[in-house]
C-alpha cells in the first residue's frame, strides 16, 4: 500500500486517520515526492525478485490518492511494473472517495490497468451525511456522479465499493442502495474501535454489528452471487468449509501488507493508528531498509504468528479457525496490548454461527462418518456474551 497523497479533500467526521489519536500525517509531505516513488518501486522490484513473487497487489492510497494526479499514479504503476520480474503480475488498484473521478481520469486509469475501488457509507445521500468537504458541504453529489460514471463508462476498471458497517442504518436498504451503483464486489468493514475506545453502538449488551451483518448476509445469500460478491461473506463461507481464505478481519492467515508513507517511511497498516500515537510506526524507510527487514519487525511478526499471538480464550474457542481473533486493531486495550479478543467478539460469534446455520440448511444430509466441518455449526452451542471478554 503506497500513500500517493497524505491529505484528503473530505473531512469525514468519523475518520480514524485524521480525527484519531495518531497525528503523524501532519509531519509528512502532502504528496509523495518523485524520489520516494522511485525508491519504493525499486524496493518492490527487489522484493518480488528475491521471493519469486508471481503476483502482487499494489494499492494506491491516501488520504485521497487522486489529489496526486492520475498521471502520477500511472507513472508510478508503470515504474513498479518495470522493476518487478517479467513473470510477476502487478494488480494495481486506487482507493478513492470518487468525488474527483472524471471521464478523462478514468480513461487514464483504465488505460494503465489501474482498477478503481470506491469508499462510500452507502448508496443514498442520507447514508453519507458524515462525509463532507472541509467547508461542510455534502460530498454525495460528486461521489455518486463518480460511482455512476465508472459503472456506466468503465465497468472493466471497477474494483468495487468499500463500506463501513453502521448499525443505525437499515441493513437491507443500505445493501440494496449500493447494488444500485452496480459494484462487482463489496467489502463490509467494522468501524475501527477497541477496548479503550469503543466503537459506536458497542457500549451496551447485544450484538448490533452482528445482527446487521446477518440481515445483509441473508439478503445476499438468497440472491446468490449474480448480484455482487461480498468479500466478508465469501471468506466466512470458505473458512467454515475448511478452505483457505485471507482477509484482515477473519481467519488465521498471516497478514502480508505494509504501507509506504509519503516520506518513504515503511509502516504497518493504517488501522493501527486508531489505537494510539505511533502504533503503526516501524522506524524503517525505503531508503535504508528492505521489505524483508519490515517482515522481521516485531509488530509485523506478531501478525504472522497465527493463533500463537492470540489471547488464551481465543485459542480455546471453537470458532478460532474462522474468526482468527478478529481484526488486529480491534483487540487493543491500553496497558494490555493486543493479546485480547476483538471488541467485536460477540458480534463475530453471532455472525459466524448464523452463516454456519445457513450452510447447514443448504447442504443435504450426509451419510455416516462425515468429515468434520472446520468449526462446530450446532446452533445450540452457546455464544460468548459481553461479560466473557475483557
Amino acid at each position: 500500500m503506497v500513500k500517493m497523497h497524505g491529505r484528503c479533500n473530505l473531512a469525514c467526521r468519523y475518520c480514524y486517520l485524521y480525527e484519531g489519536p495518531d497525528r503523524s500525517w501532519r509531519e509528512r509531505p502532502a504528496a509523495a515526492p518523485p524520489g520516494v516513488l522511485e525508491r519504493t518501486a525499486t524496493r518492490i522490484g527487489e522484493h518480488a525478485a528475491a521471493h519469486g513473487t508471481r503476483a502482487l497487489s499494489l494499492v494506491l492510497h491516501g488520504g485521497e490518492p487522486l489529489l496526486a494526479g492520475v498521471d502520477t499514479l500511472a507513472r508510478f504503476t508503470g515504474l513498479v511494473r518495470d522493476r518487478v520480474p517479467d513473470d510477476c503480475t502487478v494488480h494495481a488498484t486506487v482507493q478513492t472517495n470518487a468525488t474527483l473521478l472524471t471521464e478523462r481520469r478514468l480513461a487514464v486509469l483504465a488505460r494503465n490497468g489501474i482498477r478503481v475501488g470506491i469508499s462510500l457509507d452507502g448508496g443514498l445521500a442520507g447514508h453519507n451525511t458524515a462525509r463532507t468537504d472541509h467547508a461542510g458541504r455534502p460530498s454525495w453529489p460528486a461521489a455518486a456522479r463518480g460511482a455512476r460514471l465508472i459503472a456506466e463508462r468503465r465497468p472493466e476498471a471497477y474494483a468495487g465499493i468499500l463500506t463501513v458497517v453502521d448499525p443505525a442504518t437499515d441493513p437491507v436498504e443500505l445493501y440494496e442502495s449500493l447494488l444500485a451503483l452496480r459494484p462487482p464486489a463489496l467489502d463490509l468493514l467494522l468501524p475501527h474501535g477497541n477496548w479503550s475506545a469503543r466503537p459506536p453502538h458497542r457500549e451496551g449488551p447485544g450484538t448490533p454489528y452482528g445482527d446487521w451483518l446477518c440481515a445483509v448476509f441473508d439478503r445476499w445469500w438468497r440472491a446468490g452471487r449474480r448480484e455482487t460478491r461480498v468479500r466478508l461473506f465469501e471468506e466466512c463461507v470458505a473458512l467454515l468449509l475448511g478452505l483457505p481464505a485471507a482477509t484482515e478481519s477473519l481467519g488465521l492467515a498471516p497478514f502480508d501488507a505494509v504501507v509506504v508513507e509519503t516520506d518513504g517511511s515503511i509502516e504497518q497498516v493504517d488501522s493501527l493508528k486508531s489505537c494510539y500515537e505511533g502504533a503503526a510506526r516501524t522506524g524503517l524507510d525505503v531508503f535504508r531498509n528492505s521489505f524483508d527487514q519490515a517482515l522481521s519487525h516485531p509488530g509485523v511478526a506478531a501478525r504472522q504468528a497465527g493463533a500463537a499471538s492470540l489471547a488464551a480464550c481465543c485459542r480455546a474457542c471453537p470458532l478460532l479457525a474462522v474468526c482468527g481473533g478478529g481484526h488486529y486493531a480491534h483487540r487493543y486495550r491500553a496497558g494490555h496490548g493486543f493479546a485480547n479478543p476483538s471488541v467485536y467478539c460477540a458480534d463475530l460469534q453471532r455472525f459466524i454461527r448464523h452463516v454456519a446455520r445457513r450452510l447447514t440448511e443448504a447442504v443435504p444430509a450426509v451419510p455416516a462418518d462425515p468429515v468434520a466441518p472446520a468449526v462446530p455449526v450446532d446452533p445450540a452451542v452457546p455464544a460468548a456474551s459481553e461479560g466473557d471478554v475483557p
